[in-house]
Protein backbone atom coordinates (compact mmCIF):
# COMPACT_ATOMS: atom_id res chain seq x y z
CA UNK A 1 0.00 0.00 0.00
CA UNK A 2 2.74 1.88 0.91
CA UNK A 3 4.42 1.83 -2.96
CA UNK A 4 1.25 3.06 -4.67
CA UNK A 5 1.66 6.66 -2.68
CA UNK A 6 5.47 7.11 -4.18
CA UNK A 7 5.14 5.90 -7.41
CA UNK A 8 7.11 8.59 -9.69
CA UNK A 9 5.86 9.07 -12.68
CA UNK A 10 9.35 9.41 -14.37
CA UNK A 11 9.95 6.08 -14.21
CA UNK A 12 6.52 5.45 -16.59
CA UNK A 13 6.46 5.38 -20.05
CA UNK A 14 3.48 6.96 -22.14
CA UNK A 15 3.51 6.41 -25.76
CA UNK A 16 0.91 8.87 -26.41
CA UNK A 17 2.28 12.76 -26.01
CA UNK A 18 0.41 15.42 -25.84
CA UNK A 19 -0.29 17.26 -28.53
CA UNK A 20 -1.21 21.03 -27.31
CA UNK A 21 0.13 21.28 -23.99
CA UNK A 22 -0.50 25.09 -23.82
CA UNK A 23 -4.12 24.31 -23.49
CA UNK A 24 -4.17 21.62 -21.19
CA UNK A 25 -1.75 24.15 -18.89
CA UNK A 26 -4.97 26.48 -19.60
CA UNK A 27 -7.06 24.04 -18.12
CA UNK A 28 -4.63 23.21 -15.17
CA UNK A 29 -4.50 27.11 -14.52
CA UNK A 30 -8.43 27.47 -13.93
CA UNK A 31 -7.91 24.81 -11.09
CA UNK A 32 -5.88 26.47 -9.65
CA UNK A 33 -3.19 23.61 -10.35
CA UNK A 34 0.03 23.86 -11.41
CA UNK A 35 0.27 22.43 -14.97
CA UNK A 36 2.63 19.43 -14.76
CA UNK A 37 3.36 16.97 -17.87
CA UNK A 38 3.56 13.59 -17.58
CA UNK A 39 7.01 13.70 -16.81
CA UNK A 40 6.21 15.47 -13.88
CA UNK A 41 8.12 18.48 -15.04
CA UNK A 42 6.02 21.96 -15.14
CA UNK A 43 4.98 23.19 -18.28
CA UNK A 44 5.23 26.59 -17.51
CA UNK A 45 8.41 27.30 -15.54
CA UNK A 46 7.39 30.97 -14.43
CA UNK A 47 3.74 29.61 -13.08
CA UNK A 48 2.56 31.32 -10.14
CA UNK A 49 -0.88 29.42 -8.36
CA UNK A 50 -1.68 32.41 -6.87
CA UNK A 51 -2.10 34.17 -10.22
CA UNK A 52 -4.55 31.81 -11.71
CA UNK A 53 -7.69 32.67 -13.49
CA UNK A 54 -9.81 31.47 -10.83
CA UNK A 55 -9.57 33.55 -7.48
CA UNK A 56 -10.22 32.18 -4.47
CA UNK A 57 -9.01 28.77 -5.25
CA UNK A 58 -6.26 27.71 -3.18
CA UNK A 59 -3.27 26.12 -5.34
CA UNK A 60 -3.17 22.74 -5.26
CA UNK A 61 0.06 20.18 -6.08
CA UNK A 62 -1.37 17.33 -8.51
CA UNK A 63 1.54 15.45 -7.62
CA UNK A 64 0.15 15.24 -3.88
CA UNK A 65 -0.03 11.08 -3.18
CA UNK A 66 -3.62 10.07 -3.00
CA UNK A 67 -4.51 10.51 0.61
CA UNK A 68 -8.61 11.27 -0.69
CA UNK A 69 -7.93 14.84 -0.72
CA UNK A 70 -10.64 16.65 -2.67
CA UNK A 71 -10.26 19.77 -4.36
CA UNK A 72 -12.24 22.75 -2.67
CA UNK A 73 -15.58 23.42 -4.12
CA UNK A 74 -15.81 26.44 -6.90
CA UNK A 75 -18.05 28.98 -5.62
CA UNK A 76 -21.53 29.04 -7.26
CA UNK A 77 -21.39 32.75 -8.13
CA UNK A 78 -18.12 32.46 -10.06
CA UNK A 79 -18.26 30.45 -13.46
CA UNK A 80 -15.22 28.52 -14.63
CA UNK A 81 -13.88 29.32 -17.94
CA UNK A 82 -12.52 26.67 -20.08
CA UNK A 83 -11.18 26.64 -22.79
CA UNK A 84 -11.04 24.14 -26.08
CA UNK A 85 -8.37 21.11 -25.55
CA UNK A 86 -7.28 20.03 -28.53
CA UNK A 87 -5.79 16.34 -28.27
CA UNK A 88 -4.43 13.92 -31.65
CA UNK A 89 -7.30 12.71 -32.64
CA UNK A 90 -9.93 14.60 -31.13
CA UNK A 91 -11.05 18.44 -29.78
CA UNK A 92 -12.92 18.83 -26.79
CA UNK A 93 -15.21 21.86 -26.31
CA UNK A 94 -16.03 23.17 -23.32
CA UNK A 95 -19.53 23.26 -21.83
CA UNK A 96 -21.40 26.57 -21.35
CA UNK A 97 -20.27 28.30 -18.59
CA UNK A 98 -23.49 29.77 -16.92
CA UNK A 99 -25.37 26.18 -16.91
CA UNK A 100 -24.81 24.24 -13.20
CA UNK A 101 -21.91 21.83 -13.15
CA UNK A 102 -22.70 18.20 -13.45
CA UNK A 103 -23.68 16.46 -10.93
CA UNK A 104 -21.52 13.83 -9.46
CA UNK A 105 -22.64 10.79 -6.78
CA UNK A 106 -19.95 10.50 -3.23
CA UNK A 107 -17.07 9.68 -3.07
CA UNK A 108 -16.08 6.57 -2.33
CA UNK A 109 -13.10 5.75 -0.26
CA UNK A 110 -9.87 5.39 -1.96
CA UNK A 111 -11.94 6.35 -5.26
CA UNK A 112 -9.57 5.41 -8.31
CA UNK A 113 -11.75 4.93 -10.65
CA UNK A 114 -13.92 7.05 -12.59
CA UNK A 115 -16.94 6.60 -15.07
CA UNK A 116 -17.01 8.04 -18.27
CA UNK A 117 -20.47 8.04 -20.32
CA UNK A 118 -21.45 9.99 -23.73
CA UNK A 119 -18.38 9.03 -25.48
CA UNK A 120 -18.45 8.57 -29.52
CA UNK A 121 -19.71 5.66 -30.60
CA UNK A 122 -17.05 5.07 -32.78
CA UNK A 123 -14.42 6.04 -30.22
CA UNK A 124 -11.76 4.05 -29.47
CA UNK A 125 -9.62 2.87 -26.38
CA UNK A 126 -6.50 4.44 -27.73
CA UNK A 127 -8.62 7.94 -28.20
CA UNK A 128 -9.91 7.27 -24.58
CA UNK A 129 -6.38 6.73 -23.44
CA UNK A 130 -4.92 9.98 -25.63
CA UNK A 131 -7.90 12.16 -23.73
CA UNK A 132 -7.04 10.90 -20.30
CA UNK A 133 -3.58 10.59 -20.00
CA UNK A 134 -3.08 13.61 -19.46
CA UNK A 135 -4.76 13.60 -16.18
CA UNK A 136 -2.13 11.40 -14.66
CA UNK A 137 -1.18 7.30 -14.80
CA UNK A 138 -4.06 5.34 -16.44
CA UNK A 139 -4.09 1.75 -15.20
CA UNK A 140 -6.75 0.05 -16.66
CA UNK A 141 -9.72 1.05 -19.06
CA UNK A 142 -12.85 -1.11 -19.38
CA UNK A 143 -14.71 0.35 -22.58
CA UNK A 144 -18.54 -1.05 -23.42
CA UNK A 145 -20.58 -1.28 -26.41
CA UNK A 146 -22.91 1.16 -24.71
CA UNK A 147 -20.78 4.26 -24.78
CA UNK A 148 -19.17 4.15 -21.76
CA UNK A 149 -16.21 3.23 -20.13
CA UNK A 150 -14.44 2.64 -16.70
CA UNK A 151 -10.82 4.68 -16.73
CA UNK A 152 -8.77 3.33 -13.33
CA UNK A 153 -6.21 5.43 -12.85
CA UNK A 154 -2.65 4.71 -10.29
CA UNK A 155 -3.29 7.54 -7.66
CA UNK A 156 -6.56 9.22 -5.95
CA UNK A 157 -5.35 12.92 -7.03
CA UNK A 158 -5.74 11.77 -10.67
CA UNK A 159 -9.55 11.19 -10.34
CA UNK A 160 -10.15 14.81 -9.17
CA UNK A 161 -8.05 16.14 -12.56
CA UNK A 162 -10.72 13.61 -14.77
CA UNK A 163 -13.63 15.27 -13.03
CA UNK A 164 -12.49 18.25 -14.77
CA UNK A 165 -13.77 17.18 -18.02
CA UNK A 166 -16.84 16.49 -17.32
CA UNK A 167 -19.28 18.33 -19.42
CA UNK A 168 -17.15 18.43 -22.17
CA UNK A 169 -18.36 18.10 -25.44
CA UNK A 170 -15.88 15.83 -27.73
CA UNK A 171 -15.25 15.33 -31.63
CA UNK A 172 -13.15 12.90 -33.21
CA UNK A 173 -11.02 15.02 -35.71
CA UNK A 174 -13.48 17.14 -37.95
CA UNK A 175 -16.05 14.84 -38.53
CA UNK A 176 -19.66 16.44 -38.03
CA UNK A 177 -21.58 13.01 -37.57
CA UNK A 178 -23.39 11.55 -34.87
CA UNK A 179 -21.36 8.55 -34.16
CA UNK A 180 -18.05 11.21 -33.54
CA UNK A 181 -19.40 13.04 -31.16
CA UNK A 182 -20.68 12.96 -27.92
CA UNK A 183 -21.04 14.50 -24.78
CA UNK A 184 -18.46 13.90 -21.51
CA UNK A 185 -19.94 12.61 -18.21
CA UNK A 186 -17.05 11.77 -16.06
CA UNK A 187 -17.93 10.54 -12.21
CA UNK A 188 -16.94 8.55 -9.57
CA UNK A 189 -16.83 4.35 -9.85
CA UNK A 190 -16.76 2.36 -7.29
CA UNK A 191 -14.58 -0.38 -7.65
CA UNK A 192 -13.68 -3.11 -5.56
CA UNK A 193 -10.11 -3.08 -6.42
CA UNK A 194 -10.17 0.79 -5.13
CA UNK A 195 -11.89 -0.35 -2.04
CA UNK A 196 -9.54 -2.87 -1.17
CA UNK A 197 -6.52 -0.86 -1.53
CA UNK A 198 -7.83 1.63 0.81
CA UNK A 199 -8.95 -1.55 3.49
CA UNK A 200 -5.22 -2.60 3.01
CA UNK A 201 -3.95 0.75 3.47
CA UNK A 202 -6.01 1.83 6.27
CA UNK A 203 -5.11 -1.41 8.11
CA UNK A 204 -1.39 -0.64 7.14
CA UNK A 205 -1.86 2.78 9.20
CA UNK A 206 -3.98 1.13 11.99
CA UNK A 207 -0.77 -1.38 12.22
CA UNK A 208 1.75 1.18 12.35
CA UNK A 209 -0.18 3.22 14.74
CA UNK A 210 -0.49 0.10 17.21
CA UNK A 211 3.68 -0.07 16.77
CA UNK A 212 3.66 3.32 17.98
CA UNK A 213 1.57 3.13 20.64
CA UNK A 214 4.12 -0.29 22.52
CA UNK A 215 7.19 1.87 21.72
CA UNK A 216 5.39 4.78 23.42
CA UNK A 217 4.09 2.47 26.34
CA UNK A 218 7.63 0.03 26.27
CA UNK A 219 9.28 3.58 26.69
CA UNK A 220 7.24 4.96 29.98
CA UNK A 221 7.46 1.43 31.14
CA UNK A 222 9.88 1.18 34.25
CA UNK A 223 12.62 -1.70 33.26
CA UNK A 224 12.51 -4.72 34.74
CA UNK A 225 15.12 -5.72 37.32
CA UNK A 226 18.24 -8.21 36.27
CA UNK A 227 16.93 -11.72 36.85
CA UNK A 228 18.72 -13.40 40.10
CA UNK A 229 21.28 -16.34 38.86
CA UNK A 230 20.37 -19.88 40.12
CA UNK A 231 22.56 -21.11 43.66
CA UNK A 232 25.59 -22.45 42.94
CA UNK A 233 28.38 -22.84 44.62
CA UNK A 234 30.99 -20.70 42.35
CA UNK A 235 27.88 -18.10 42.58
CA UNK A 236 27.47 -18.65 45.94
CA UNK A 237 31.70 -17.95 46.24
CA UNK A 238 31.03 -15.15 44.01
CA UNK A 239 28.18 -13.46 46.44
CA UNK A 240 30.54 -13.97 49.43
CA UNK A 241 33.45 -11.50 48.03
CA UNK A 242 30.48 -8.99 46.92
CA UNK A 243 29.06 -9.21 50.10
CA UNK A 244 32.73 -7.94 51.67
CA UNK A 245 33.17 -5.07 49.04
CA UNK A 246 31.21 -1.94 49.99
CA UNK A 247 30.42 -0.82 46.55
CA UNK A 248 29.02 -4.24 45.29
CA UNK A 249 26.97 -4.90 48.72
CA UNK A 250 23.82 -4.19 47.82
CA UNK A 251 23.44 -5.82 44.44
CA UNK A 252 25.19 -9.00 46.80
CA UNK A 253 22.67 -8.66 49.37
CA UNK A 254 19.05 -8.56 46.98
CA UNK A 255 20.86 -11.97 45.28
CA UNK A 256 20.86 -13.54 48.84
CA UNK A 257 17.58 -12.40 49.62
CA UNK A 258 16.19 -14.07 46.73
CA UNK A 259 18.66 -17.86 47.39
CA UNK A 260 16.62 -17.39 50.74
CA UNK A 261 13.29 -17.09 49.60
CA UNK A 262 13.47 -19.85 46.85
CA UNK A 263 14.28 -22.16 49.35
CA UNK A 264 17.89 -22.93 48.71
CA UNK A 265 19.55 -23.05 52.60
CA UNK A 266 19.74 -27.06 53.38
CA UNK A 267 22.01 -28.90 55.20
CA UNK A 268 24.81 -29.28 53.11
CA UNK A 269 24.69 -25.30 52.11
CA UNK A 270 23.91 -23.81 55.54
CA UNK A 271 27.48 -22.81 56.09
CA UNK A 272 27.78 -21.03 53.40
CA UNK A 273 24.77 -19.43 53.74
CA UNK A 274 25.51 -18.63 57.22
CA UNK A 275 29.27 -17.09 56.52
CA UNK A 276 27.17 -14.67 53.57
CA UNK A 277 24.81 -13.68 56.68
CA UNK A 278 27.94 -12.73 58.91
CA UNK A 279 29.45 -10.60 56.06
CA UNK A 280 25.97 -8.97 55.63
CA UNK A 281 26.02 -8.54 59.77
CA UNK A 282 29.64 -6.85 59.43
CA UNK A 283 28.32 -3.86 57.36
CA UNK A 284 25.88 -2.93 60.37
CA UNK A 285 28.92 -0.86 62.08
CA UNK A 286 29.72 0.46 58.85
CA UNK A 287 26.58 1.77 58.35
CA UNK A 288 25.86 3.53 61.35
CA UNK A 289 29.37 5.11 61.13
CA UNK A 290 28.18 6.59 58.02
CA UNK A 291 24.54 7.33 59.51
CA UNK A 292 26.66 9.63 62.34
CA UNK A 293 28.49 11.03 59.78
CA UNK A 294 25.59 12.36 57.92
CA UNK A 295 24.18 13.42 60.89
CA UNK A 296 27.28 15.72 61.60
CA UNK A 297 27.15 16.83 58.07
CA UNK A 298 23.69 18.02 58.66
CA UNK A 299 24.71 19.51 61.93
CA UNK A 300 27.13 21.64 60.51
CA UNK A 301 24.68 22.70 58.28
CA UNK A 302 22.62 23.50 60.43
CA UNK A 303 24.81 25.61 62.12
CA UNK A 304 25.75 27.07 59.09
CA UNK A 305 22.16 28.23 57.93
CA UNK A 306 21.78 29.85 61.66
CA UNK A 307 24.50 31.83 61.40
CA UNK A 308 23.90 32.79 57.99
CA UNK A 309 20.16 33.17 58.24
CA UNK A 310 21.02 35.57 61.35
CA UNK A 311 22.70 37.57 59.48
CA UNK A 312 20.26 38.01 56.97
CA UNK A 313 18.32 39.05 59.82
CA UNK A 314 20.58 41.68 60.89
CA UNK A 315 20.44 43.63 57.19
CA UNK A 316 17.16 42.99 57.41
CA UNK A 317 16.31 44.92 60.60
CA UNK A 318 18.82 47.50 59.44
CA UNK A 319 17.19 48.04 56.33
CA UNK A 320 13.27 48.47 58.01
CA UNK A 321 14.84 50.77 60.61
CA UNK A 322 15.74 53.01 57.32
CA UNK A 323 12.42 52.19 55.97
CA UNK A 324 11.08 54.16 59.34
CA UNK A 325 13.79 56.57 59.72
CA UNK A 326 12.56 57.41 56.14
CA UNK A 327 8.98 58.00 57.02
CA UNK A 328 9.42 60.53 59.54
CA UNK A 329 8.04 63.82 59.41
CA UNK A 330 12.08 65.80 58.88
CA UNK A 331 12.19 63.27 55.92
CA UNK A 332 8.94 62.23 54.78
CA UNK A 333 7.72 65.94 53.87
CA UNK A 334 10.61 66.56 51.04
CA UNK A 335 9.79 63.12 49.08
CA UNK A 336 7.51 62.85 46.43
CA UNK A 337 4.16 61.49 46.41
CA UNK A 338 5.20 58.59 44.27
CA UNK A 339 7.92 58.59 46.36
CA UNK A 340 6.33 58.11 49.55
CA UNK A 341 4.37 55.28 48.22
CA UNK A 342 6.61 53.24 46.51
CA UNK A 343 8.98 53.72 50.21
CA UNK A 344 5.58 52.35 52.29
CA UNK A 345 5.22 49.31 49.68
CA UNK A 346 9.31 48.36 50.39
CA UNK A 347 8.86 48.94 54.09
CA UNK A 348 5.78 46.66 54.61
CA UNK A 349 7.50 43.57 51.91
CA UNK A 350 10.80 44.19 53.91
CA UNK A 351 8.56 43.64 57.10
CA UNK A 352 6.98 40.49 55.97
CA UNK A 353 10.39 38.97 54.52
CA UNK A 354 11.61 39.42 57.87
CA UNK A 355 8.95 38.00 60.30
CA UNK A 356 9.14 35.35 58.20
CA UNK A 357 12.96 34.56 58.50
CA UNK A 358 12.53 35.12 62.12
CA UNK A 359 9.67 33.02 62.50
CA UNK A 360 11.81 30.61 61.04
CA UNK A 361 15.17 31.11 62.75
CA UNK A 362 12.90 30.84 66.07
CA UNK A 363 11.87 27.52 65.12
CA UNK A 364 15.48 25.95 64.49
CA UNK A 365 15.84 27.18 68.26
CA UNK A 366 13.18 25.73 69.64
CA UNK A 367 14.05 21.82 68.06
CA UNK A 368 17.33 22.49 69.33
CA UNK A 369 16.29 23.40 72.82
CA UNK A 370 13.75 20.39 71.76
CA UNK A 371 16.71 17.81 71.00
CA UNK A 372 18.98 19.23 74.11
CA UNK A 373 16.14 18.13 76.58
CA UNK A 374 15.50 14.82 74.93
CA UNK A 375 19.31 14.55 75.69
CA UNK A 376 19.18 15.45 78.60
CA UNK A 377 16.32 13.00 79.26
CA UNK A 378 18.00 10.17 77.71
CA UNK A 379 21.14 10.63 78.93
CA UNK A 380 21.39 11.58 82.29
CA UNK A 381 24.12 11.47 85.15
CA UNK A 382 25.47 8.84 86.90
CA UNK A 383 24.45 11.00 90.40
CA UNK A 384 20.81 10.22 88.91
CA UNK A 385 20.90 6.80 87.82
CA UNK A 386 20.47 5.48 91.73
CA UNK A 387 17.58 8.51 92.40
CA UNK A 388 15.76 7.42 89.14
CA UNK A 389 15.78 3.81 89.84
CA UNK A 390 14.15 4.23 92.78
CA UNK A 391 11.52 6.26 91.27
CA UNK A 392 10.77 4.18 88.07
CA UNK A 393 8.43 1.60 90.33
CA UNK A 394 6.66 4.95 91.74
CA UNK A 395 6.10 6.65 88.33
CA UNK A 396 4.96 3.26 86.86
CA UNK A 397 2.99 2.85 89.69
CA UNK A 398 1.39 6.68 88.92
CA UNK A 399 1.14 5.91 85.04
CA UNK A 400 -1.11 3.08 85.83
CA UNK A 401 -3.27 4.94 88.10
CA UNK A 402 -3.55 7.67 85.71
CA UNK A 403 -4.19 5.58 82.86
CA UNK A 404 -7.22 3.58 84.70
CA UNK A 405 -8.50 7.15 86.21
CA UNK A 406 -8.45 8.44 82.54
CA UNK A 407 -10.30 5.16 81.61
CA UNK A 408 -12.59 5.46 83.90
CA UNK A 409 -13.56 9.35 82.96
CA UNK A 410 -13.55 7.74 79.20
CA UNK A 411 -15.94 5.42 80.03
CA UNK A 412 -18.13 8.12 82.20
CA UNK A 413 -17.87 10.47 79.15
CA UNK A 414 -18.75 7.62 76.48
CA UNK A 415 -22.10 6.71 79.33
CA UNK A 416 -23.29 10.78 79.37
CA UNK A 417 -23.11 10.88 75.76
CA UNK A 418 -25.16 7.53 75.16
CA UNK A 419 -27.31 9.09 78.08
CA UNK A 420 -27.93 12.23 75.61
CA UNK A 421 -28.19 10.69 72.75
CA UNK A 422 -31.23 8.68 73.61
CA UNK A 423 -33.22 10.80 75.25
CA UNK A 424 -32.59 12.82 72.41
CA UNK A 425 -33.48 9.97 70.15
CA UNK A 426 -36.88 9.38 72.61
CA UNK A 427 -37.66 13.48 72.27
CA UNK A 428 -37.22 13.07 68.24
CA UNK A 429 -39.58 10.27 68.30
CA UNK A 430 -42.10 11.44 70.47
CA UNK A 431 -42.19 14.48 68.05
CA UNK A 432 -42.41 12.24 65.07
CA UNK A 433 -45.44 10.45 66.29
CA UNK A 434 -46.85 14.27 67.07
CA UNK A 435 -46.25 15.22 63.83
CA UNK A 436 -47.52 11.59 62.22
CA UNK A 437 -50.84 11.94 64.35
CA UNK A 438 -51.40 15.70 63.46
CA UNK A 439 -51.13 14.47 59.98
CA UNK A 440 -53.31 11.90 60.26
CA UNK A 441 -55.99 13.88 61.90
CA UNK A 442 -55.60 16.39 59.57
CA UNK A 443 -55.96 14.13 56.81
CA UNK A 444 -58.91 12.35 58.00
CA UNK A 445 -60.48 16.29 58.48
CA UNK A 446 -60.12 16.68 55.02
CA UNK A 447 -61.53 13.84 54.03
CA UNK A 448 -64.49 14.13 55.84
CA UNK A 449 -65.13 17.42 54.49
CA UNK A 450 -64.57 15.92 51.03
CA UNK A 451 -67.43 13.28 51.62
CA UNK A 452 -69.78 15.64 53.43
CA UNK A 453 -69.56 18.00 50.34
CA UNK A 454 -70.30 15.01 47.93
CA UNK A 455 -73.19 14.32 50.37
CA UNK A 456 -74.71 17.88 49.52
CA UNK A 457 -73.99 17.92 46.34
CA UNK A 458 -76.29 14.29 46.28
CA UNK A 459 -78.75 15.78 48.75
CA UNK A 460 -78.98 18.62 46.24
CA UNK A 461 -79.27 16.38 43.03
CA UNK A 462 -81.88 14.19 44.77
CA UNK A 463 -84.27 16.75 46.16
CA UNK A 464 -84.09 18.52 41.73
CA UNK A 465 -85.13 14.75 40.86
CA UNK A 466 -87.79 14.45 43.34
CA UNK A 467 -89.56 17.94 42.22
CA UNK A 468 -89.10 16.53 38.79
CA UNK A 469 -91.21 13.30 39.43
CA UNK A 470 -93.81 15.54 41.25
CA UNK A 471 -94.16 17.27 38.21
CA UNK A 472 -94.48 14.39 36.23
CA UNK A 473 -96.81 12.93 38.34
CA UNK A 474 -98.94 15.65 38.38
CA UNK A 475 -98.91 15.86 34.25
CA UNK A 476 -99.75 12.30 34.58
CA UNK A 477 -103.07 13.04 36.69
CA UNK A 478 -104.25 15.45 34.64
CA UNK A 479 -103.73 13.19 31.57
CA UNK A 480 -105.70 10.90 32.92
CA UNK A 481 -108.35 13.29 33.85
CA UNK A 482 -108.74 14.20 30.11
CA UNK A 483 -108.46 10.39 28.99
CA UNK A 484 -111.78 9.19 31.18
CA UNK A 485 -113.65 12.78 30.11
CA UNK A 486 -112.64 11.31 26.35
CA UNK A 487 -113.36 7.55 27.21
CA UNK A 488 -117.21 8.59 28.56
CA UNK A 489 -117.79 10.28 24.94
CA UNK A 490 -116.37 7.70 22.86
CA UNK A 491 -117.58 4.56 24.66
CA UNK A 492 -120.67 4.36 22.15
CA UNK A 493 -118.51 4.39 19.16
CA UNK A 494 -116.13 1.63 20.51
CA UNK A 495 -119.01 -0.84 21.38
CA UNK A 496 -119.52 -1.05 17.74
CA UNK A 497 -115.92 -1.10 16.61
CA UNK A 498 -116.07 -3.70 19.17
CA UNK A 499 -118.07 -6.41 17.25
CA UNK A 500 -115.75 -5.67 14.33
CA UNK A 501 -112.04 -6.70 16.08
CA UNK A 502 -112.86 -9.08 17.89
CA UNK A 503 -112.51 -11.63 15.35
CA UNK A 504 -108.98 -9.93 14.35
CA UNK A 505 -108.04 -9.90 18.02
CA UNK A 506 -108.81 -13.80 18.03
CA UNK A 507 -106.35 -14.00 15.10
CA UNK A 508 -103.57 -12.15 17.08
CA UNK A 509 -104.11 -14.23 20.28
CA UNK A 510 -103.65 -17.15 17.79
CA UNK A 511 -100.50 -15.81 16.20
CA UNK A 512 -97.55 -17.95 16.99
CA UNK A 513 -95.15 -14.95 16.76
CA UNK A 514 -95.56 -13.54 20.18
CA UNK A 515 -93.06 -10.70 20.08
CA UNK A 516 -90.87 -8.21 17.23
CA UNK A 517 -87.98 -10.06 18.70
CA UNK A 518 -89.12 -13.87 17.15
CA UNK A 519 -90.14 -11.48 14.00
CA UNK A 520 -87.15 -10.13 13.20
CA UNK A 521 -85.65 -13.53 13.95
CA UNK A 522 -87.89 -14.95 11.64
CA UNK A 523 -86.86 -12.48 9.12
CA UNK A 524 -82.97 -12.95 9.60
CA UNK A 525 -83.67 -17.13 9.03
CA UNK A 526 -85.77 -16.72 6.02
CA UNK A 527 -83.25 -15.01 4.64
CA UNK A 528 -80.31 -17.54 5.52
CA UNK A 529 -82.41 -20.71 4.16
CA UNK A 530 -83.25 -18.71 1.06
CA UNK A 531 -79.76 -18.56 -0.50
CA UNK A 532 -79.45 -22.25 1.24
CA UNK A 533 -81.95 -24.01 -1.08
CA UNK A 534 -80.63 -27.42 -0.01
CA UNK A 535 -81.58 -26.76 3.78
CA UNK A 536 -79.24 -26.47 6.59
CA UNK A 537 -78.84 -27.43 10.07
CA UNK A 538 -80.29 -25.94 13.27
CA UNK A 539 -76.42 -25.93 14.34
CA UNK A 540 -75.32 -23.86 11.19
CA UNK A 541 -78.20 -21.67 11.68
CA UNK A 542 -77.68 -21.02 14.92
CA UNK A 543 -74.19 -19.96 14.56
CA UNK A 544 -74.99 -17.63 12.16
CA UNK A 545 -77.43 -15.69 14.60
CA UNK A 546 -74.78 -16.26 17.31
CA UNK A 547 -72.63 -14.11 15.03
CA UNK A 548 -75.02 -11.16 15.70
CA UNK A 549 -76.67 -12.08 18.83
CA UNK A 550 -74.57 -14.16 21.76
CA UNK A 551 -77.62 -14.92 23.76
CA UNK A 552 -79.42 -16.84 21.03
CA UNK A 553 -79.87 -20.46 21.60
CA UNK A 554 -80.30 -23.39 19.59
CA UNK A 555 -83.79 -24.43 21.66
CA UNK A 556 -85.22 -20.95 21.23
CA UNK A 557 -84.44 -21.19 17.74
CA UNK A 558 -86.01 -24.80 16.99
CA UNK A 559 -89.61 -24.11 18.82
CA UNK A 560 -89.85 -20.95 17.19
CA UNK A 561 -89.57 -22.95 13.72
CA UNK A 562 -91.82 -25.81 14.74
CA UNK A 563 -93.89 -23.04 15.48
CA UNK A 564 -94.05 -21.71 12.14
CA UNK A 565 -95.33 -25.31 10.05
CA UNK A 566 -96.18 -22.66 6.94
CA UNK A 567 -93.21 -21.03 7.11
CA UNK A 568 -90.27 -23.44 7.50
CA UNK A 569 -90.26 -27.65 7.06
CA UNK A 570 -87.94 -30.51 8.85
CA UNK A 571 -86.78 -32.82 6.06
CA UNK A 572 -84.73 -35.61 7.13
CA UNK A 573 -81.85 -37.00 5.11
CA UNK A 574 -79.21 -40.15 5.00
CA UNK A 575 -79.61 -43.44 6.66
CA UNK A 576 -78.33 -44.42 9.75
CA UNK A 577 -75.10 -42.71 11.86
CA UNK A 578 -75.56 -40.49 8.63
CA UNK A 579 -79.09 -39.15 9.62
CA UNK A 580 -79.23 -35.53 9.48
CA UNK A 581 -82.20 -33.26 10.13
CA UNK A 582 -82.31 -30.23 7.38
CA UNK A 583 -84.41 -27.12 7.86
CA UNK A 584 -86.15 -25.49 4.45
CA UNK A 585 -87.67 -22.51 3.66
CA UNK A 586 -90.74 -22.74 2.17
CA UNK A 587 -93.18 -19.81 3.08
CA UNK A 588 -93.81 -19.62 -1.10
CA UNK A 589 -95.81 -22.81 -0.43
CA UNK A 590 -96.83 -21.88 2.54
CA UNK A 591 -98.89 -18.93 1.38
CA UNK A 592 -100.85 -20.40 -1.56
CA UNK A 593 -102.11 -23.17 1.55
CA UNK A 594 -103.23 -20.51 3.68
Amino acid sequence: ADGGSNLSLDSIPMGLPMSDPTAWATAMNNLGMAPMGMTGQPLLPDFDPALGMMTGIPPINPMMPGLGIVPPPIPPDMPAVKEIIHCKSCTLFPPNPHLPPPATRERPPGCKTVFVGGLPENGTEQIIMEVFEQCGEVIAIRKSKKNFCHIRFAEEFMVDKALYLSGYRIRLGSSTDKKDTGRLHVDFAQARDDLYEWECKQRMLAREERHRRRLEEERFRPPSPPPVVHYSDHECSVIAEKLKDDTKFLEAIQTLLTWIERGEVNRRTANNFYSMIQSANSHVRRLVNEKAAHEKEMEEAKEKFKLALSGILVQFEQIVAVYHSASKQKAWDHFTKAQRKNISVWCKQAEEIRNIHNDELMGIRREEEMEMSDEEIEDPSEMKETEESALVSQVEALKEENDSLRWQLDAYRNEVELLKQEQGKASRDEDTTKEQQMRLLQQALQGMQKHLLKVQDEYKKREAELEKVREDKLKAEALLENLKEQESGTSRVCACSQEKECPVEKTSSNSPVKSEREVLLVGIISTFLHVHPFGASIEYICSYLQRLDSKICTAEVEVLMTRLQNTFRQELSGVGASLEKRWKFCGFDGLKMT
